[in-house]
């Protein structure tokens, strides 16, 4: 047990990769055994996970449960693993996904299965490893080996224009990652060391954090994707297969997020602040660019796709809020996403299971022959759109919150004010898609006798609801263990404290003053 708990990290980062070559080299050929290889796999990634969330102490938020060994370059780049309170909900979110995507493959794929496979698993590796680096190189190669995976199963089991979507994922994200490269070692020379916690102590001119600041921000904001470089997104999404629309939106668009939150604001304070209201203004722009054109979409999928730019735009804007609470809210929004548009995604994947389309036009009244089905749609839809009491309305309220509340961006009222016209148009557009979809009259004779929920569709699903309604119920499950390390993430920007201090009610002190001739009838004069 000690080889496991003492490297816990480690296997749950490459625990995943293993799975994925015995596939790949020993199992290519049977795809029921290849799909139990990569079912027991993720289950014990995920197990593995649970250790390490049950045993991560949060009050600290501290780096925790820390590898670290030398590399190369006598020690300067290394090996270098740790998990802090942000990264550990992360991981989490990664591997509870994990099996459910796994298992939404096991009738909707039939071709080259264990490639399929085994490219899913590979690309868990990436998306751990990218959360849990502390080396800078060692993040940029796990940063750069997600796209790899990606790109296979967005072009191999993709739709009609699979290859354009997969090659336009590709050159969209290989660009963010070259200037990226480019800062990452110019700060090598500046440091000797690709340590993270080395960086974070270099004392950086002004100019020198806004060029440095700007080439990483761009790599995550195409990552997020931020508004105007959100354009490989929807097409990704709509040419992926289910399973890969779940991990896009799931877990890796976190990683642009993320990379914003644990690199970007805390390496360069100070082009953060200079650069917060371009960022604020650029998520305003999408949250409600990405409602308005969802809102005019026919094809569910495409449909939900934009809900993500405007989902996203949401996080964004609670990170360069510059407030404690806004970028607290901002991590949970990124969990509340990947499990309502990751459900979403595997809700649209099912109806076009059976159907082969995912044109409104072509429903209308489904709710009659698939109650259950229609049910769990409803109750996923509203937790996309925030509905209080489901997982979407936290992350919401106290990215809004925040943001009002900020006193570093210019007109944050009127920028909440707006933000706040996203949700309106989200629950609009939701529910105008339900509608179309579920309610009316069964008009489409195809839809008579569609087949409702099987047990494998109730098994992958209900643990997504679950967590909709715990986490909407009890967000400090979440909180409770991202807030401390988000104060030491943030420390460089000196944010204001989760709790806004009240203010010390001003006494005013009285004095009495009795003079030496007092007066006969006993009475003084009063001074103040």
């Amino acid at each position: 047990m000690s080889l496991v708990t003492d490297h816990i990290l480690s296997w749950i980062t490459f625990l995943p990769l293993a799975g994925a070559l015995v596939i790949l080299l020993v199992m290519n050929r049977h795809a029921v055994l290849a799909f139990w290889t990569a079912m027991v796999v993720a289950l014990a990634d995920l197990a593995l996970s649970l250790v390490l969330w049950f045993g991560y102490d949060p009050a600290p938020g501290t780096d925790q449960f820390t590898e670290r060994v030398a590399w190369f370059l006598d020690g300067r780049v290394q090996y270098h693993l740790a998990c802090d309170g942000i990264s550990l909900v992360l991981v989490m979110l990664t591997t509870v996904l994990g099996p459910l995507i796994i298992l939404s493959t096991r009738r909707a794929l039939a071709d080259r299965v264990p490639l399929f496979l085994s490219m899913y698993l590979m690309l868990q590796t990436a998306m751990i490893g990218t959360f849990l680096a502390r080396d800078m190189l060692l993040f940029y190669v796990f940063w750069e080996l997600m796209i790899i995976p990606m790109y296979f199963i967005i072009g191999i089991w993709g739709g009609k224009r699979r290859i354009y979507a997969a090659v336009k994922f590709f050159i969209f994200t290989m660009a963010g990652s070259v200037f990226m490269l480019v800062a990452i070692l110019y700060c090598w020379f500046k440091a000797g060391s690709m340590d993270l916690a080395t960086w974070l102590q270099l004392e950086l001119t002004y100019s020198e954090q806004i060029w440095l600041f700007a080439a990483f921000a761009l790599a995550f904001a195409i990552k997020v994707p931020i508004w105007p470089l959100h354009t490989w997104l929807p097409d990704a999404h709509v040419e992926a297969p289910t399973a890969g629309s779940v991990v896009l939106a799931g877990v890796l668009l976190k990683m642009g997020t993320y990379g914003l939150l644990r690199f970007a604001i805390p390496l360069f304070p100070e082009a953060t602040v200079a650069a917060a209201p371009v960022m604020a203004i650029l998520a305003v722009i999408g949250i409600i660019f990405g409602a308005l054109v969802a809102w005019v979409q026919t094809d569910v999928k495409k449909l939900v796709a934009y809900s993500s730019v405007s989902h996203l735009g949401f996080v964004v804007l609670g990170l360069f809020s510059l407030t404690a609470q806004g970028a607290a809210g901002g991590v949970f929004q990124m969990l509340a996403h990947g499990l309502s548009t990751g459900g979403l995604f595997l809700l649209v994947g099912i109806i076009y299971e059976r159907r082969h389309t995912r044109e409104m036009a072509e429903f209308g009244g489904l709710a009659h022959g698939m109650p259950a089905f229609a049910t769990i749609f409803m109750i996923t839809t509203l937790a996309s759109v925030g509905l209080p009491g489901l997982c979407g309305f936290v992350g919401e309220f106290m990215i809004l919150l925040g943001t009002f509340g900020s006193t570093t961006l210019p007109h944050a009222r009127l920028m909440t004010v707006l933000a706040t016209t996203g949700v309106v148009l989200g629950a609009i557009y939701m529910l105008w898609m339900y509608q179309k979809v579920f309610l009316g009259a069964l008009k489409v004779e195809k839809n008579r006798g569609l087949p409702d929920l099987s047990l494998r569709e109730w098994v992958v699903l209900v643990p997504l609801v679950v967590f909709m309604f715990w986490l909407g119920v009890g967000p400090g499950l979440v909180l409770d263990k991202i807030e401390p390390s988000l104060q030491r993430v943030l420390a460089p920007l000196a944010l204001e404290q989760y709790e806004t201090p009240h203010e010390t009610p001003q006494v005013e002190h009285h004095t009495l003053h009795i003079p030496d001739n007092v007066p006969a009838d006993g009475h003084a004069e009063v001074v103040r």
